[in-house]
Formats: C-alpha cells, structure tokens, sequence
C-alpha cells in the first residue's frame, strides 16, 4: 500500500466550468472542429499543469498568448471570449474579459502619443484579454514617421513582463498575420497558439443560416430555402465575402424585404405564417443574382 500523492483530474475539470464553456462553443458556433479541438487542447494542457503544481512537479508557466487567423465572420472573436472565459476559470485570468483593438487604439500619431495609447489599452485588459484585430496594421516598413513599430515594441516588453496578467491574441488574415510574425521574430517566439479559421463550407453557412432565423423566429418557404442556397453559392464567389457576417447581414435584408412585401398589403390580414416565411422573391431581389456588383460593396446589396 503506497502513500502516493494524487490528483484527480476529472473532478477539478467538473468543478472548473469550462465543459460548460466548451459547450456554450459548441452551440454557437458551427463546425470550426480544429479550431475547437485546438481549445480543448489548451483547457487539457492548463488541467495537466495545475495537477503537476498541486503534486510538486516542475511546472514552466504556458504561455497563452495566441494568434487567430482567418477571414472575417469565421468566429475568431466568440472564441477570444470563450477563451478568455477558460482562462478565467481555471485561474490563470483575474477577470476573463475582452478587450478589442486596432491600429487606431494603439497608435499614435505624432512622437509620445504612441507609448500611453498602448498602455491604455493593455492596462484595461489586465486580468483578461487584449484582442488585436487586424494585427498586421501594426506594421507599416518603409514609413519613418509611423509609430507601429513603437507599439509592438511595447507589447512585447508588457507580454513577457505581464505573463500572469493578461493575454494577447493577435487576429487577422493568415497570408498578412503570417508576414507580420516574419517581420519580427520575437513577437512570433511570444505566441505560443496558432489557431486558423477556416472558411465555412456551403452546407454550413446554410446552417448557420437556419440557427440564425430560429433565434428571430422566422424560416424559410421551400422556394425561399432554394432560393438562398442559390445565393450563398453565388455570394460567396463575389469580393468582401465575410462568411457568417455576410449571412447575417443578407437575412437582415431578407427581413426587410418581406417586411415591405407585407407592408404592400396592409389591407390583408396577416397570418402567423405569412409573419414568419421567408420567401423566394425576398431573397432573389438581392442584386447578387442581378450581377450589379460592380463599383458597390457587396455588403450593401
């Protein structure tokens, strides 16, 4: 019989509530199962490093810093927050909030303005995250009047000084986020998680699509259903593509459209089906089947 310390790690990853976290991921995001995979992963790593703390064994702090990349609308910022709440949760953030910044909020623009815009920013992420969108803009080579340069500079210094205190996740597309790290090789020994985001595949935006209108109460007829499958293959092909954003926004104009199309016939009483369908001609007026995209954001159409 041996006195053998122990730890029991599933009772510390029940009392952790980071399955719940985990599961709030789940139902809000579709797919995305590497990216989801890779955060179970670092719950796992973060569990591990608390037993070999609890049972004396060396134990190197993690780092956790991180770098999201992928186009717009993939989820990169629901899992910052989902991330910062696992992190809150196991202890290794005070609070587990987020704090989101550009370029805007960091940089300066004339000599002294930069140093006390970033520390701004990571003294109201302290105890959480600080979510850098569009990490890359940072960056500017070639220009000696851009203060960039002075803002990573500073966070470095406060990543590596601050490791217990905040996290950095730096966010963007993966071609430029992949240049931005090339540019400077002690920001990119800092991050220690890479995660990519892919695009959604058809069948899931349509999903995505179907969450969405279940949330408002609304679905689509079956010549509506058809209709908006035509227009995710078409939409998806057209510039500033912005995967679940820009399904969101066209169920948004979808929305107003039916809106209208019953506004037309206000002398009608109107049924609760008539309130809730979604039909073909609110999706096909959508100037994506009209090819009148040149010179307008397909945002707007």
């Amino acid at each position: 019989m041996t006195n053998e310390q122990s730890f029991d790690l599933a009772a510390a990853y029940a009392s952790s509530g980071v399955a719940e976290v985990l599961e709030q991921l789940d139902r809000e995001l579709i797919g995305l199962v590497p990216v989801k995979t890779r955060i179970r992963e670092i719950a796992a790593l973060l569990l591990v490093d608390q037993a070999r703390q609890q049972l004396d064994l060396p134990s190197t702090a993690p780092s956790l810093h991180m770098s999201f990349t992928g186009r717009p609308g993939t989820g990169k910022t629901t899992v910052a927050q989902r991330m910062s709440q696992i992190l809150h949760r196991l202890g290794y953030l005070r609070k587990g909030h987020v704090v989101t910044a550009t370029r805007d909020d960091l940089v300066g623009q004339f000599v002294g303005h930069t140093a006390p815009k970033t520390k701004e920013m990571i003294q109201r992420a302290q105890g959480g995250v600080l979510f850098i969108d569009e990490a890359y803009y940072l960056y500017k080579p070639g220009n000696e009047r851009d203060y960039g340069a002075e803002a990573i500079e500073i966070l470095l210094q406060e990543m590596e000084r601050q490791r217990k205190d905040f996290v950095v996740i730096f966010a963007g597309y993966k071609d430029r986020m992949d240049a931005f790290y090339g540019s400077n090789p002690g920001l990119s020994s800092r991050v220690a998680h890479h995660l990519d985001f892919p695009d959604y595949s058809n069948e899931e935006l349509m999903a995505i699509a179907d969450l969405l209108l279940t949330d408002q109460h609304y679905s689509f007829s079956s010549a509506g259903l058809a209709a908006f499958e035509d227009y995710v293959s078409r939409r998806r092909q057209l510039p500033f593509f912005a995967n679940a954003r820009s399904i969101r926004n066209a169920l948004d104009r979808a929305r107003l459209r039916q809106a209208n199309r019953l506004f037309a016939r206000m002398d009608d009483r109107l049924s609760r089906e008539d309130l809730i369908t979604i039909e073909a001609a609110d999706i096909r007026a959508s100037r994506v089947f009209q090819g009148e995209v040149e010179g307008h954001h397909p945002e707007s159409i």
